[in-house]
């Protein structure tokens, strides 16, 4: 970004030298005073032009990078979602896998131990 910024200052410095340039030139050429100071309009509408087209040169460079930077962030987004709703179904599924495994485990187990205690209380009878 900071390359940008001394672009543009370098830019500015340039075009405003040059306008001073072109304007003090123009004062002390030896001509006369409309004709001096029609070449500074002339110079100035020159500028005020060229300034603009490297306005919207810039302003069209300017949105296309940040089209380009916005569609990149989209798709990092979208990845990064995909990824993570993925992870979060695989986590979910082995977490419920788990869960039925040791829920059968413990029925099973809870089962042996009652019939076990069933036995031992016929036994005692």
């Amino acid at each position: 970004m900071s390359k940008r910024s001394n672009s543009a200052a370098v830019l500015a410095a340039l075009l405003a030298g040059a306008a001073t340039g072109v304007v003090l030139g123009l004062l002390y050429a030896p001509e006369e005073g409309k004709e001096t100071r029609k070449k500074i309009r002339d110079k100035a509408n020159d500028l005020k032009e060229k300034a603009a087209d490297e306005y919207a040169k810039t302003t069209e460079v300017l949105k296309d990078k940040y089209s380009e930077v916005s569609h990149n962030v989209k798709d990092k987004y979208n990845q990064l979602s995909s990824t993570f709703k993925d992870t979060a179904q695989n986590v979910a599924s082995t977490v419920k896998d788990s869960y039925d495994k040791y829920k059968d485990q413990i029925v099973s187990k809870t089962s042996d131990v009652i019939k076990d205690v069933e036995t031992e209380l016929e036994e005692l009878k």
